[in-house]
């Protein structure tokens, strides 16, 4: 007679298992719970306007720490993390876009993973109810990985992993099953390091590992739907959509490895083209190099806008 533990500790190694042949770099799991160390700290990063006109970002402040007002009986949050890192990057001198974007939405291509590992577990196990999140929905994505044990947050706040860095997308299952939970990532390794804050250049990144969103260049060129304040005008390093800088220079990137998923691989033209190309940019050429790709976001007029600010 198998016990529940034994249960569990088998489910959660079919899941693992099938979020490796999927292309998962890793794959953790914790218990679906009330975030009760990330109220407070939502909370005072709201009050002080850090999410600046990202009013969504105030909605459903309870769903945001609790997965079980998002998925009824949840049980499991099941964190997963999938590289983006590109083997070849734009020629220097280029106005730049962040790595991310490269290739294809990530939204799409890691929902359909995670679809098929949904289908899988249900195929496996049973009945399973559970839902899928890519970025998409008010899961804070970063706190469930570290519960999960896939790394820590640095101090630029992204999820850093000892043998990959930080170039890779995080998504999660929450589901109504119990199974095997792993141990928090409690550890910090940034140590004194502080070359993220260093390097930014607009001073979004904080020194009590908080990040001023209305100054990120992310936030200027993505979520910013007003003209970009000027103030920003000589700070922004000729990025147009998105930036990588804290990720550049942060010591554990030099792990990071190239990524082996063909849908990420970014259109030739857009890796060989200059300043002068993307100043003539047209939408036409838009619509070819950016065909399926998480730039679309800005649409043709926001990507040539942001370009006119950097000249």
């Amino acid at each position: 007679m198998v016990s529940f533990l034994e249960k569990t500790k088998q489910y959660s190694e079919i899941i693992k298992a099938h979020a490796k042949r999927l292309g998962f770099i890793s794959c953790g799991i914790a218990k679906a719970d009330f975030l009760e160390e990330e109220a407070p700290r939502l909370e005072e990063w709201l009050e002080n306007g850090f999410h600046g006109k990202m009013q969504y970002m105030e909605n459903h402040f309870d769903k945001r720490l609790d997965p079980r007002l998002l998925v009824e009986g949840a049980k499991s949050v099941v964190s997963l993390s999938y590289n983006y890192f590109p083997e070849e990057t734009q020629k220097d001198g280029a106005y730049k876009l962040a790595k991310y974007a490269y290739g294809e939405d990530y939204h799409h291509v890691i929902k359909n993973k995670l679809f098929e590992l949904l289908s899988c577990i249900r195929e496996e196990i049973g009945e399973v109810d559970g839902r899928c999140f890519v970025d998409s929905a008010p899961v804070m994505e970063r706190a469930w990985a570290e519960r999960a044990g896939l790394g820590w947050n640095g101090k630029h706040t992204l999820l850093i992993q000892k043998q990959q860095g930080s170039f890779f997308f995080l998504a999660e299952l929450i589901i109504d099953l119990e199974l095997a939970y792993d141990d928090p990532f409690t550890t910090d390794h940034c140590g004194k390091c502080t070359r993220c804050i260093d390097a930014c250049p607009t001073e979004a990144i904080l020194p009590n590992n908080q990040i001023d969103g209305s100054k990120c260049i992310s936030y200027l060129t993505i979520e910013l739907k007003d003209n970009i304040p000027s103030q920003f005008k000589e700070q922004m390093e000729d990025w147009m959509f998105g930036c990588d800088i804290c990720q550049d220079v942060c010591p554990w990137n030099r792990f990071s490895k190239p990524h082996n998923e063909p849908l990420f691989q970014p259109k030739e033209l857009l890796l060989d083209m200059k300043k002068e190309d993307w100043k003539e940019l047209t939408e036409e050429t838009f619509r070819k190099v950016f065909k399926k790709s998480a730039v679309k976001r800005a649409k043709y007029k926001g990507l040539t806008e942001n370009i006119r600010f950097l000249q």
